[in-house]
C-alpha cells in the first residue's frame, strides 16, 4: 500500500550550461530528510570525498544506490539496488519514507521523470560555466510538462527553483497560481 504523504524529489545542481559533472564525473565546482537515491557514478563521486577526507555527503540518512556492479560499501546506511526502478521506488520507498531525494546522476533522474516517479524538482544554478559534461537528464524522448512553484536567487549567484511535475500535483501558492513566484536576491522568502 502506498503511502499518499510521501514525496518523490529530483535534486541536483547544475552549471549555468547544464551540466551536473565534468566529463570524467568530477564536481570540484559545486560547493556542495529521509532517504537519498542515486547512480553508481554519483556514489563513487562521494567514495571519492570520502577518500579526500571531506566525509561523506549524506549523513546518516539510509542511501540506495542503483547498480549491478560491485561496488564497496562503507557505510552500513547503504544499499545498493538493480532491478525495477518504479518497484523500488513504489513498493519500497514509499511505504517507508516521507521524502525520497534523487541526488544523482543523468540517468537514474532522467528515468525516474520517463517513469512519473518524481513528484517535483529541485534545480539549482550556479554562475559558472564548464564547457562540456554530464547532462542533468539524459533523453527523456518525450515532453515532461513542470509547473513553476518557487525560485530563489543567492548572493553567491546561484538560482534555486523547485517545479513541480504533472497534473494536479500542486502543493504551494507558487504552483496554485503560476504567476505567483517568491524571489528575493539574498535567498529570503
Amino acid at each position: 500500500m502506498a503511502n499518499n504523504d510521501c514525496r518523490v524529489t529530483i535534486h541536483m545542481a547544475a552549471s549555468l550550461d547544464g551540466f551536473i559533472a565534468r566529463k570524467d564525473g568530477r564536481v570540484g565546482w559545486l560547493e556542495t530528510s529521509d532517504c537519498y537515491v542515486m547512480g553508481s557514478r554519483t556514489y563513487e563521486t562521494a567514495l571519492s570525498f570520502v577518500a579526500k577526507g571531506l566525509g561523506w555527503p549524506y549523513g546518516d540518512k539510509p542511501t540506495f544506490v542503483l547498480s549491478s556492479r560491485e561496488l564497496p560499501r562503507i557505510r552500513d546506511t547503504v544499499q545498493f539496488y538493480s532491478g525495477d526502478l518504479a518497484q523500488f521506488v513504489n513498493g519500497r520507498l514509499r511505504p517507508v519514507f516521507r521524502t525520497i531525494w534523487f541526488v544523482g546522476g543523468g540517468p537514474v533522474s532522467g528515468e525516474c521523470l520517463r517513469l512519473g516517479l518524481a513528484d517535483e524538482i529541485r534545480y539549482s544554478i550556479l554562475p559558472i560555466l564548464i564547457g562540456d559534461g554530464i547532462p542533468f537528464f539524459e533523453k527523456l524522448g518525450r515532453d515532461i510538462a513542470l509547473h513553476l512553484a518557487e525560485v530563489k536567487a543567492y548572493k553567491s549567484g546561484m538560482v534555486s527553483f523547485v517545479t513541480r511535475c504533472g497534473g494536479d500535483r500542486s502543493v504551494g501558492e507558487g504552483a496554485r497560481n503560476p504567476d505567483t513566484v517568491k524571489h528575493s536576491p539574498d535567498g529570503k522568502r
